[in-house]
């Protein structure tokens, strides 16, 4: 997934052109302020809301999204900007309560959460499947995650 503005404020803290992922463990402010941007989830966070969910950041949460009737899937615009949120939700999660994991943005800005063990999980194709097939489940590959 190409995000244009995070591939922007890369670039104006000189990571775009390096051939490597930009990693957030070497500088705790920067991975702050990538763990804060990438977990906003506006989408997914008023549609949870509109059913009653509060998305507090927890593994519990992700249990209870996908819980959810998948009544987004109702509305094909929406559909893949709701999967994008769901599986930054899910980065979100894994990266704020796994040890080890930091949110790596590779060059053209596809993040992914590297996990302790150097394992890479594709957290927005994760969710992007989870929105338009209902798996895998959100908590599958958090609990995957966790393991790890």
């Amino acid at each position: 997934m190409n995000i244009p503005f995070l591939d922007h404020w890369l670039g104006r803290h000189g990571e775009r052109d390096k051939g490597d992922a930009a990693a957030t463990e070497h500088d705790p402010e920067r991975a702050a302020a990538i763990t804060d941007l990438l977990s906003e989830c506006e989408l997914l966070r008023a549609r949870a809301a509109q059913a009653g969910l509060e998305l507090d950041d927890s593994p519990s949460s992700l249990t209870a999204l996908d819980q959810l009737p998948p009544r987004w899937r109702d509305d094909p615009e929406e559909l893949p900007w709701l999967g994008n949120d769901a599986g930054l939700y899910l980065g979100t999660v894994i990266v704020r309560t796994v040890p080890g994991a930091a949110w790596h943005i590779w060059p053209g800005g596809h993040p992914v959460v590297r996990l302790a063990s150097g394992r890479e999980i594709s957290v927005v194709e994760a969710g992007v499947e989870w929105a338009f097939n209902g798996a895998p489940e959100l908590s599958q590959v958090y609990g995957e995650a966790a393991e790890a």
